[in-house]
C-alpha cells in the first residue's frame, strides 16, 4: 500500500492530521524537490526525489521500494490532474491510499467567488498550451493551471490570438501560502511573469466586437478550416459526427481525412475522446495539425500514408469514418475487422465507384443509407437562385458482438 498525501503551499502548518500521522510513519517519502523541502527536519523518512523523466521510471522506482512504508507527496489533490491518477492506473485502487488536501482550483474558485461547477478547468501542465483554444467562448470561466512564470503571458497571447483580448485575468500566485499574490489585468494588455512558477490563472472570456465565436456541438463553418476543397462540408459534417456519436473516451479514426474536420471536432465533443487522422499527402496533412492546433486539440495524432497500410499498428477504435479512399482495395475490410464491438462505421461516398462499393456492404450488412443534398442561395445574374452541391450518400453501421 502506497499513501499519497497531498500538501498546500503552507505546507506542514496546513496538513490536518491524519497526512501528518502518514508521513511521520512512512520510512520513505518521495516527491519533487519543492514538496520536499516543505517537510520538516523531524521527519526522519528516507527522501527521494522524482527521476526525470518521471514516469517511465516511476514503476522500477516502485519495485525498488516495495515492502517499505511509502508516502508520495504530491501537490493539492493529488487526484487533481496529480501523481495520484498515475500511481491508481499502475497499481490499482485497492492498493493507493490517497489523502487529498484543497486543490487549486478550490482555492482559486474561493478567491474569486466563483462557484466551483460553473468553471471549467484547463491544465497545461505538460500539455501545448493550445488546448486553451477549445474552452474560449464568451461567458466562460476558466481556471488554466500553469506551467511556470510565464503561464499568464502565455495563456495571453493565446486569448488575444484568438479574439479574445479584452477577457479579464487574474494570476494566482502560491495559493495558500504566506506569500500568495494576485496579479489583475486583460489578455491583450497582459505583460511581464507571474510572481511565482506555482501559479494559475483565472479567466472570464469575453470576445472583441469582431470576433465570431465558435459553437460546441457539430458543424463549424467551413471558413474555421484551412483546407484546399477536400474538406467535408458543414452541414455533411454535422450529419456525419451524430452517426458516428462520440462518446467520452473513445477513439476515432479518419481515413482520408483531408482536412481533418470529422476529427477535429470528434475531440472538441469532450476532453476526453481522442481521434487519429489518416492522410495520404504530406500538404494536408500540415494543415490538419494547424487546424488541430487552432481549434483547440492538439493532441490530434495525424499518420502520413495510404490506408489500409497507414492502419496497421493503430490502437483498436471505437469508431471510424471513411471520408477518402473509400475504394482502396481492403480498406472497408480492414476498417469493419478492427472495430470494436458497439462501434461505429460511417462511410462518405460521393462517385459513382464509391456509391457502388458502399451497395455491396449495405446490401450485406444493412445499416442505415442515406443520400444528403445541400443547396445554397448564390447569385445568378440581379437575382438569387439555389446553387446544388454534389450529393453524398452517408452509410452508418453498429458493430454487433457477433458480426
Amino acid at each position: 500500500m502506497i499513501t499519497v498525501v497531498g500538501v498546500g503551499a503552507d505546507g506542514w502548518d496546513g496538513l490536518p492530521p491524519t497526512s501528518r500521522r502518514a508521513l511521520e510513519a512512512a520510512e520513505v517519502v518521495m516527491g519533487g524537490p519543492r514538496q520536499l523541502e516543505l517537510l520538516p527536519e523531524s521527519a526522519g523518512a528516507e527522501r527521494v526525489r522524482w527521476p526525470s523523466p518521471l514516469l517511465p521510471a516511476l514503476p522500477a522506482l516502485l519495485a525498488r521500494h516495495a515492502g517499505r512504508e511509502v508516502c508520495v507527496l504530491a501537490s493539492g489533490d493529488p487526484m487533481f490532474y496529480g501523481i495520484g491518477s498515475t500511481l491508481v492506473r499502475l497499481l490499482g485502487a485497492a492498493d493507493v491510499r490517497v489523502l487529498p488536501h484543497v486543490s487549486s482550483l478550490s482555492l482559486a474558485c474561493a478567491r474569486l467567488g466563483w462557484p466551483v461547477e460553473q468553471v471549467e478547468t484547463v491544465s497545461l501542465v505538460g500539455r501545448p498550451p493550445e488546448t486553451l483554444n477549445a474552452a474560449a467562448l464568451p461567458g466562460r470561466r476558466l481556471v488554466v493551471l500553469g506551467a511556470g512564470r510565464e503561464a499568464p503571458s502565455q495563456v495571453a497571447a493565446l486569448l488575444t490570438a484568438r479574439g479574445y483580448g479584452p477577457s479579464p485575468m487574474t494570476a494566482l500566485s502560491d495559493l495558500g501560502a504566506a506569500t500568495e499574490t494576485a496579479r489583475q489585468g486583460t489578455a491583450e494588455t497582459w505583460a511581464g511573469p507571474a510572481a511565482s512558477s506555482l501559479n494559475v490563472i483565472a479567466v472570464e472570456c469575453v470576445a472583441s466586437r469582431e470576433t465570431e465565436p465558435l459553437g460546441l456541438v457539430p458543424g463549424l463553418p467551413d471558413t474555421a478550416y484551412e483546407h484546399d476543397g477536400q474538406l467535408t462540408k458543414r452541414e455533411v459534417r454535422a450529419v456525419t459526427l451524430s452517426r458516428l456519436a462520440p462518446r467520452p473516451g473513445e477513439l476515432l479514426w479518419d481515413v482520408g481525412a483531408g482536412a481533418g474536420s470529422i476529427a477535429v471536432e470528434w475531440m472538441r465533443s469532450h476532453p476526453a475522446c481522442a481521434a487519429v487522422a489518416v492522410e495520404s499527402r504530406p500538404d494536408r496533412a500540415a494543415a490538419i495539425r494547424r487546424n488541430a492546433d487552432r481549434l483547440g486539440v492538439p493532441s490530434l495524432r495525424v499518420v502520413e500514408g495510404k490506408a489500409p497500410a497507414a492502419l496497421d499498428g493503430l490502437p483498436e477504435p471505437g469508431a471510424v469514418f471513411v471520408g477518402g479512399g473509400v475504394t482502396a482495395p481492403g480498406l472497408l475490410d480492414h476498417c469493419w475487422s478492427r472495430l470494436r464491438p458497439g462501434g461505429r462505421l460511417v462511410v462518405n461516398a460521393v462517385t459513382l465507384e464509391s456509391e457502388a462499393l458502399v451497395g455491396q456492404w449495405y446490401g450485406r450488412l444493412g445499416g442505415d443509407l442515406v443520400r444528403l443534398a445541400v443547396q445554397r442561395a448564390s447569385p445568378v445574374g440581379g437575382f438569387t437562385g439555389w446553387r446544388p452541391a454534389m450529393p453524398v450518400t452517408v452509410w452508418s453501421l453498429t458493430r454487433k458482438d457477433d458480426t
